[in-house]
């Protein structure tokens, strides 16, 4: 089993900054690629920003610039850095990873959300 926790949500001015925090732990053998994505109230679930184990990186159009993935292979942990933070970006975030357990077995695992808030 492999669980996904994050932290670092919050409440933010526009203009302000957060970082999100997700880390990955159990029978984690390898982890492919880490991401986040969010979900605004009455909207799908986005991709905001992805990143593989080659250091390859993958951003929403609409964070380009603000918004910086990033990764502690040892600690199997993935950071997002936002800055600029505007009213738009407020959303559940969701961590996500490409991850292969124990067992030779390849799982897509999400984490259970935190809530980011930017008020204007």
């Amino acid at each position: 089993q492999v669980q996904l926790v994050e932290s670092g949500g919050g409440l933010v001015q526009a203009g302000g900054s957060l970082r999100l925090s997700c880390t990955a732990s159990g029978s984690i053998f390898s982890i492919n690629a880490m991401g986040w994505y969010r979900q605004a109230p009455g909207k799908q679930r986005e991709l905001v920003a992805a990143l593989t184990t080659d250091g390859s990186t993958n951003y929403a159009d609409s964070v380009k610039g603000r918004f910086t993935i990033s990764r502690a292979n040892a600690k199997n942990t993935v950071y997002l850095q936002m800055n600029s933070l505007k009213s738009e970006d407020t959303a559940d975030y969701y961590c996500s990873a490409d991850v292969i357990a124990y067992g030779n077995r390849r799982l897509e695992v999400w984490g259970q959300g935190t809530l980011v808030t930017v008020s204007s």
